[in-house]
């Protein structure tokens, strides 16, 4: 569906985060972090996940994470800290970490 950034590597050259690794998967994130979203990829296998690929991928869109969505990882779970609420644009959503990965975020700088 978005593949204008198809490698990790090549989204950092498009994004000038080539050198300071401000571009990172949303299931890495802790609270308190905020960026923007440039990409939501799914590639980590839908059996992962219990649904299709396509599926996860069109739920998150669905959502709102959608490129140049503004975000912060407002709190996460007391076990695994799983799962992770986020602020997005103005709303709030939770979701799982392992859903979370497919969603690469800009970071803001500091």
């Amino acid at each position: 569906m978005h593949d204008m950034l198809a490698d990790p590597t090549e989204a950092r050259t498009l994004s000038g985060a080539d050198a300071d690794g401000r571009l990172v998967r949303l299931g890495g994130l802790r609270p308190g972090a905020r960026g923007v979203i440039v990409d939501v990829r799914v590639e980590t296998g839908g059996a992962a996940h219990g649904v299709a690929e396509a599926e996860l991928e069109r739920r998150l869109l669905e959502f709102g994470f959608v490129e140049g969505a503004r975000l912060e990882v407002l709190h996460e779970g007391a076990i695994r800290r799983d799962p992770i609420a986020v602020r997005l644009d103005d709303m709030r959503v939770a979701l799982r970490r392992r859903d979370a990965e497919d969603v690469w975020v800009l970071l803001e700088s500091k």
